[in-house]
């Protein structure tokens, strides 16, 4: 199953500690061995590295941890493939243009007979169903809103959209445009939001910890996205099953949950991945 990872906060923050952590499950902590890709959103740019190669050995992401880049909203992904070949074309997050900024996506799943249209303004660079559903999502809203809409309409909007798309399969994703960050679980993302009092935490799968009290402000306010927790000593939230969530300035400011929640265990999460027919 692809891994996801995602960091929204109030001020331009690195990622470098639980990236370091991330990257080890793209071939040595895990088997997610086809490819990674991180983007950082810095004003209306974009910093985007793709490397089809496994990213706990990727020179790209040496250069990743070297070069420290500072931003408020970032979207990793480390691919383990079930639909198209392990190219750069299929590596995720994917980029696109949309009233006049950039959007990156990245998705976690299989949608099962998903082929829709194609669009007037979007279609798929390269052969998988996350780019196919990406770009049904932004064709659907550039034919819907000439001009950007208002946020909660926007939130609406895509919430739609996603109930309708997760009919055909697994849908967890991370989305951004550099202002907002949303995420949605089909079965498993978890999220941690740090503010003062920070404190000490240690990853899970390296033998690293770091003191944020001693690298931050106590304004600072950071929400971290991942597909498992990526610390041992704190206490990460999980979204219900079918729940997307919109964040801002590192705070969720809007939601879409079931009205009667569910929780998957990791093991109920992996085995729905299996039954589905996504590579664990």
């Amino acid at each position: 199953m692809c891994q996801l990872l995602g960091m929204n906060c109030n001020t331009p923050t690195d990622i470098i500690f639980s990236f370091e952590g991330f990257r080890l499950r793209g071939g040595l902590t895990d088997h997610h061995a086809d490819g990674f890709g991180i983007g950082f959103f810095e004003g209306k740019g974009v910093r985007l590295f793709h490397d089809d190669k496994p990213s706990a050995h990727s020179p790209v992401a040496d250069l990743i941890r070297a070069y420290q880049i500072k931003s408020e909203n970032v979207v990793a992904h480390i691919r383990k493939a079930t639909q198209g070949q392990t190219s750069l074309a299929n590596t995720h997050p994917f980029m696109r243009e949309i009233w006049g900024e950039y959007w990156l996506f990245a998705h976690n799943g299989h949608l099962k007979n998903f082929y829709p249209e194609a669009g007037e303004y979007y279609r798929p660079v390269g052969n998988t169903d996350s780019e196919r559903a990406f770009c049904y999502i932004l064709e659907q809203l550039r034919q819907r809103f000439r001009h950007k809409p208002d946020e909660e309409t926007l939130f609406e909007t895509i919430a739609s959209l996603t109930h309708e798309i997760r009919n055909h399969g697994l849908f967890n994703f991370v989305v951004s445009n550099g202002e907002f960050m949303m995420a949605h679980a089909s079965t498993l993302l978890h999220y941690i939001v740090r503010k003062a009092p920070f404190g000490e935490a240690k990853l899970l799968d390296d033998d690293v910890a770091i003191d944020f009290s001693a690298v931050t402000t106590p304004n600072d306010k950071v929400a971290v996205i991942a597909t498992l927790p990526l610390t041992v000593n704190e206490h990460w939230t999980q979204l219900a099953e079918n729940e997307l969530v919109m964040f801002r300035q590192g705070d969720i400011i809007r939601r879409d949950i079931p009205s009667s929640p569910r929780y998957l265990s990791i093991e109920e999460g992996l085995a729905i991945a299996r039954a589905a027919g996504v590579s664990v």
